[in-house]
C-alpha cells in the first residue's frame, strides 16, 4: 500500500462565504485555490501548504456552532474538536496572533505542549483553529513516543502499522475500476473568472 501525501482538504460549513474567504485568504494569508458553485451552492478550497487544503460548503441555513475550548471533553455525540495547522517557524505565532488580535479575533497565549508550541484561535463558523511549530527536538515524526502513564496492550505493540490485521484483498479487474461522473464537466465548460476577468459570462 502506498504513503498518505497529507490531508488533501477538510470540509467544512459555512452561512457566509464571503466572511469565510476574508478570514482564510486575507487575515490568514492562504489562497483561494478553487471556487465550484451553481445557485443554492458553493464549495470553495484553500491552500494550507502544496499537500493540505481546508473547503468550506456554504449552507445558507447552518449556524457557526458554540465556541468550545480546544481539547475539553464534551458528552454526546461529537467528531471533531479543532484544526491545527502547522507554520514554518516560532515567530510566526506571534505575527498571527498580532494580525488576528487587530482583526478582532479571540487568540490564546502561546502554549509549550512539549512537542510543539501552540496558538489557538477561532474562525467566524465558530472552528477551533491552533496553529503548531513543531520543535524539532521532540518531533515524533523522527523519533515516536509512548508518553501515556497507563496505555493500552493494543497501543504498546508500537507505532508501526500492523499489517497482518489488514484484510487480505485480492486484485481488482479493470472492469471494476469504474468512475463515475461527478463535477468534471464544470472544469471542461465553465468560465474560469480570474482569467480574463473583462469578459462576460
Amino acid at each position: 500500500m502506498g504513503r498518505y501525501k497529507g490531508i488533501h482538504h477538510l470540509a467544512m460549513a459555512t452561512n457566509n462565504m464571503d466572511e469565510t474567504i476574508r478570514f482564510w485568504r486575507d487575515i490568514l494569508g492562504m489562497r483561494l485555490i478553487l471556487g465550484l458553485g451553481k445557485p443554492g451552492y458553493r464549495h470553495y478550497f484553500f491552500e494550507i501548504s502544496p499537500n493540505d487544503t481546508i473547503a468550506f460548503f456554504e449552507w445558507p441555513q447552518v449556524k457557526p456552532v458554540e465556541e468550545k475550548d480546544h481539547g475539553f471533553p464534551v458528552k454526546g455525540p461529537f467528531v471533531f474538536d479543532h484544526v491545527s495547522i502547522g507554520v514554518e517557524c516560532k515567530e510566526q505565532l506571534w505575527e498571527i496572533k498580532q494580525i488576528l488580535e487587530a482583526a478582532g479575533y479571540w487568540t490564546s497565549e502561546v502554549i509549550d505542549h512539549g512537542f510543539i508550541l501552540s496558538l489557538y484561535s477561532f474562525d467566524p463558523n465558530g472552528i477551533a483553529i491552533e496553529f503548531s511549530w513543531a520543535v524539532e527536538e521532540f518531533d515524533p515524526r523522527k523519533k515516536p513516543r509512548l508518553l501515556d502513564v497507563s496505555p493500552s496492550a493494543l497501543a504498546k505493540e508500537g507505532p508501526d502499522p500492523q499489517v497482518a490485521r489488514r484484510p487480505s484483498i485480492s486484485s481488482l479487474p479493470e472492469t471494476e475500476c469504474v468512475v463515475y461522473p461527478g463535477e468534471r464537466d464544470q472544469f471542461e465548460n465553465r468560465k474560469n473568472h480570474w482569467e480574463n476577468p473583462d469578459e462576460q459570462s
